[in-house]
């Protein structure tokens, strides 16, 4: 992954990444903020020897850094600690009391540094100002001889301090601590999403699995129910511009032998393959093209409802003679496109579009007409597609952005090859806004089958 896939990810995870930002900062603020905030006095005792009773200096103070280290735990003893309680009359076990002290050696000396932490600031100062004190006497017993003379004498260098500031919790760097955390699981998570996601996101998807070409891409519109058909839009609409995008590059597929008759299926269903079919045919028509549309998909057919037309009569009561192919065809007055509707759902759809009648319909109207869209189910539930695939001149498979996997595809475009069938190109629809502005969106204006940026798209650009 270089580093401008990487800045991709990011761009297409960053909810993930600030879900994880929040959750950390969520936490760290939880805890902060439940933390009983915590004062601390400092002071500092210094070892001496008394080098009346030695006669090497040098090791008179090596000595006593010595023995610096040993009296830094006593600091933290119990004895010493039973004294300081009585003494201040405090309501706490010496081990508790130990707790809230803190003794180190500063290094390469005798210096001895005490901290003292409680939740009330002056507490804090009282109680080490006479843990200091009691030290040094403490220290004193301790090092005292027979004779009533002390090798080691400790001095306090720099009484308790009062600092009404608190130590901890440290709210602002816990949470710029847990913010930096959550960034890098999720800038992590976001990775690993993405190299386990299998679903159909960029075009070098597309291209990984078929050497078709990615036509176009029908970006997501939340009106997309209320107005399914760009009779519905406005001539500049993202929508119809993509669909005009569609309509251009398909007349550039094969210029010695254009198309007449096309399948448009999908994978799998619910990848919006009528939609694209319909208004592909809307926007054939709308160019003066003498367009049909032929709803194929005898298990689910979408076509004729979703132009507002009657789907009773169709292609099932043509092929059975109970009415004329020319009385079966509809017209779509807003476009003035041809509708063969599915007509009635038969028990055996397969074997109906495998039969030599099926054939020459189309055939029929491939002499009738200047295209032929054939809306056709998805390819790999059933084998209604793969057997009109093999009618029609190529086929255009429809997949849904982010969720169509690679797999369904890579199996789609294997059975197409099975059957002989050609695959014309690929529609990426349903595609995010910002998915199109940075991946297909580049495809098309550098891949286009016409060799040329398209200056639809140069305009929505811009």
């Amino acid at each position: 992954m270089d580093f401008k896939q990487f800045l991709s990810v990011l761009r297409r995870r960053w909810m993930t990444i600030l879900a994880m930002v929040l959750v950390a900062v969520g936490i760290s603020s939880a805890i902060t903020f439940t933390q009983t905030p915590q004062y601390a006095s400092r002071s500092q005792i210094f070892l001496t020897v008394d080098v009346r009773n030695t006669t090497d200096a040098y090791a008179a103070l090596l000595f006593a850094s010595n023995r610096a280290t040993s009296y830094a735990t006593v600091a933290k003893s119990t004895q010493l600690s039973e004294r300081v309680i009585e003494q201040l009359d405090l309501e706490m076990t010496p081990e508790e009391l130990a707790s809230k002290i803190e003794a180190e050696v500063v290094e390469t000396t005798s210096l001895i540094k005490i901290t003292v932490k409680d939740d009330d600031p002056r507490r804090a100062q009282t109680i080490n100002d006479v843990t200091t004190s009691e030290f040094t006497k403490y220290v004193a017993g301790l090092e005292t001889s027979a004779e009533g003379d002390s090798q080691i004498i400790a001095q306090i260098t720099d009484e308790a301090t009062y600092n009404p500031d608190q130590v901890s919790p440290r709210v602002v760097i816990n949470l710029v601590v847990a913010a930096i955390v959550g960034l890098l699981i999720g800038i992590a998570l976001a990775i690993a999403r993405d190299l386990l996601d299998r679903t159909i996101r960029t075009a070098d998807h597309v291209a990984d699995l078929t050497d078709a070409p990615v036509l176009a891409s029908i970006g997501f519109e939340s009106d997309l129910r209320s107005s399914p058909v760009l009779t519905d839009l406005g001539g500049f609409a993202a929508r119809t511009e993509a669909f005009r995008l569609l309509r251009t590059n398909l007349q550039f597929i094969d210029l010695d032998h254009p198309p007449r008759c096309l399948v448009v299926t999908s994978a799998v269903p619910g990848e919006g393959k009528t939609m694209t079919s319909t208004n592909l045919a809307v926007a054939l028509a709308q160019t003066g093209r003498n367009t049909v549309i032929i709803d194929a998909d005898l298990r689910r057919p979408r076509v004729a409802s979703t132009l507002g037309l009657d789907p009773a009569i169709g292609l099932t009561t043509a092929l059975v003679g109970k009415t004329e192919i020319h009385d079966a065809i509809q017209v779509h007055e807003p476009s003035g496109l041809h509708v063969l509707a599915s007509g009635a759902k038969p028990p055996n759809p397969t074997e109906i579009l495998q039969s030599k009648i099926t054939q020459d319909l189309i055939a029929r109207l491939r002499s009738s007409y200047d295209m032929v869209i054939i809306d056709a189910p998805p390819l790999l539930p059933v084998a209604d597609a793969s057997v009109l695939a093999q009618l029609a001149d190529g086929v255009i498979v429809v997949v849904r952005h982010a969720s169509t996997t690679r797999d369904q595809l890579e199996e789609a475009v294997n059975r197409l090859q099975h059957v002989g069938a050609r695959l014309y190109g690929v529609v990426v629809n349903m595609v995010a806004k910002r998915a199109i502005g940075s991946y297909y969106y580049y495809y098309y204006e550098e891949t286009s089958p016409v060799g040329q940026k398209s200056s639809q798209s140069g305009r929505r650009r811009a």
